[in-house]
């Protein structure tokens, strides 16, 4: 099952582009052909984000595979975003 990746950003900004440089980097090294990622920036969809109930930034949703997981940042800490996404065990 392909991973459904949502990256919530803020327009243009440092955090912004930095969280989409890093995720892609991550996905294509640990994913590749196994994910879709869908970038929505914020100021453009609204709506969108206040259904999500957006409360900081960036943000990336993990909603498959289950469980759904929510992480904030700029996707930096490798460790941390494997983690969320399941590709290593949390106790490590």
């Amino acid at each position: 099952m392909p991973y459904q990746l949502s990256l919530f950003v803020a327009g243009a900004s440092i955090n912004s582009i930095r969280a989409i440089t890093n995720l892609k980097q991550l996905c294509e090294t640990y994913l590749a052909g196994r994910y879709n990622l869908e970038i929505i920036d914020i100021h453009q969809q609204r709506i969108f984000a206040e259904q999500q109930q957006i409360i900081a930034l960036p943000l990336l949703i993990k909603h498959r595979p289950l469980p759904e997981r929510r992480m904030i940042g700029d996707m930096s800490d490798t460790e941390r975003v494997l983690k969320g996404l399941g590709l290593l065990d949390q106790s490590t």
